[in-house]
């Protein structure tokens, strides 16, 4: 069964930079879309990005369209969410979560999701 597992949050300041990675196991990443998803205290769970499995075409929220950009590599097993100019609002728990084939559009169609990685932005 496909395990996912989250890495590289942490602190960073206003208009930093953050890589996140998303390393799958258990399963191959060949036939599952993996959606970023965040939620920070007292919101809703929101839906970041997501790429799909076979063309890998990918779709962002628009809150972050232009300064987040996800890629996978599937001879790793991985899949990144490079965050750039980062903003307070989007401080968050981030998870990552799959989807057979292609990207829901809803996240209560996700599973396998990972434990999540804190990011805080902040001066």
């Amino acid at each position: 069964q496909l395990q996912l597992v989250e890495s590289g949050g942490g602190l960073v300041q206003p208009g930093g930079s953050l890589r996140l990675s998303c390393a799958a196991s258990g399963s191959t990443l060949f036939y599952y879309a993996i959606g970023w998803f965040r939620q920070a205290p007292g919101k809703e769970r929101e839906r970041v990005s997501c790429i799909s499995s076979r063309d890998s075409s990918t779709d962002y929220a628009d809150s972050v369209k232009g300064r987040f950009t996800v890629t996978k590599d599937k001879s790793k097993g991985m899949v990144y969410l490079q965050m750039d100019n980062l903003k307070p609002e989007d401080t968050a728990v981030y998870y990552c979560a799959a989807h057979f084939d292609y990207c829901s559009t809803y996240g209560r169609d996700f599973g396998n999701w990972g434990q999540g990685t804190q990011v805080t932005v902040s001066s």
